[in-house]
């Protein structure tokens, strides 16, 4: 397993993080994506540390709590062998101040988490949205006076636009508060939208991509084909999961599923670790989070490293996932004097 710097801080971290929301099961949303419980989650523990993959993704509201809880059990014993990651600020309770980053809810979302995993420190926390209503003074002040606590060791963010990303960092650098680490962001062979400016602003100003869903919201597992019925298991049989996911055009997937099932021939591995290599290979990312519902898919995903794809088979997947671009962003590579990625 490689480890990497996590943006521009000095923590290193696995090139695989495994995320936990198939931890619990807890409604109809997360039972889509699994329901392991303590016992199958000590086991998946066990399993990433024999290949050293020591960083575990959660959040508050992955199975209502449950998740941080179940993690907190599986690591029990070996907090000081694991990195912990973890989000808030989407709604955990009816109350007017349940929800956003403000630093009534974020102090308490904090407190609560910390509760749930069984510990005194979180290594990595991240804001879950961009909250258009707090002030990113408000916000970053609030953050770091939980690092300068112990509480959290790193900050970052997760589903930012380009512009709530570097007016968070401006304001970071204007006081000399702690700056955003890194950004937890969608990004896949059919979700490529995080290269037109976050890839960029991740690399001037050193902020790693920790990369949700790189399978596409369960797109790219290989058992998804052009005529082929959804598979029994995929979480894409829940309504619920499909609508509050990525969409994606089916004739797309297939001309992506079609490229990776031809360089997965020749390299000899499955879709999903092809799709998961080729992000691996990509600026700025730090890590990616893969998820697993028991301990063989755990152990097909991690198969995604230790070797690379060549040039050409890169090239024949960029090529199949890539889409026109939105303004300005075809106009700026359509200019010869800007390189990719601008």
């Amino acid at each position: 397993m490689e480890y990497r710097l996590l943006g521009g801080s000095g923590l290193r971290v696995p090139e695989l993080t495994f995320g936990t929301g198939t931890f619990g099961g807890t409604g109809a949303f997360f039972e889509a994506w699994g329901s392991s419980d303590v016992q199958e989650a000590t086991r998946i523990v066990d399993v990433c540390l024999e290949h050293g993959l020591t960083m575990f993704d959660s959040a508050d509201v992955y199975s209502q709590g449950a998740a941080e809880s179940i993690l907190g059990e599986a690591i029990k014993g070996r907090r000081d062998k694991v990195l912990i990651s973890t989000k808030g600020g989407f709604r955990t309770s009816p109350d007017y101040n349940g929800t956003g980053s403000s630093r009534f809810h974020i102090t308490q979302a904090v407190e609560s988490s910390l509760k749930r995993l069984g510990t005194d420190y979180i290594d990595l926390y991240e804001l879950h949205s961009f909250d258009a209503l707090t002030s990113v003074e408000e916000v970053l002040s609030t953050l770091d006076n939980l690092v300068k606590q112990g509480k959290i060791r790193y900050i970052g963010c997760s589903n930012f636009s380009g512009w709530h990303l570097m007016k968070s960092l401006a304001i970071s650098d204007k006081y000399g508060w702690s700056r955003y680490a890194a950004h937890q962001a969608y990004y896949s062979l059919v979700g490529r939208d995080y290269e037109w400016e976050l890839m960029q602003v991740g690399m001037d100003q050193k902020v790693g991509a920790v990369v949700w869903s790189p399978l596409g919201w369960g797109r790219l597992t290989g058992k998804i084909r052009r005529g082929s019925p959804i598979p029994e298991t995929s979480r894409l049989r829940s309504q619920v999961v499909i609508d509050n996911g990525p969409p994606v055009d089916d004739e797309y997937l297939y001309t992506v599923v079609d490229a990776l099932e031809e360089v997965a021939a020749e390299v000899g591995k499955t879709v999903p670790q092809v799709a998961l290599n080729w992000l691996l290979r990509r600026p700025t990312v730090s890590s990616v989070i893969i998820g697993a519902r028991n301990e063989e898919q755990l152990r097909q995903n991690i198969g995604a490293v230790g070797w690379k794809l060549t040039p050409e088979q890169v090239a024949k997947l960029d090529a199949a996932s890539d889409k026109p671009k939105a303004y300005p962003y075809w106009h700026q590579y359509g200019f010869d004097r800007n390189p990719w990625p601008v």
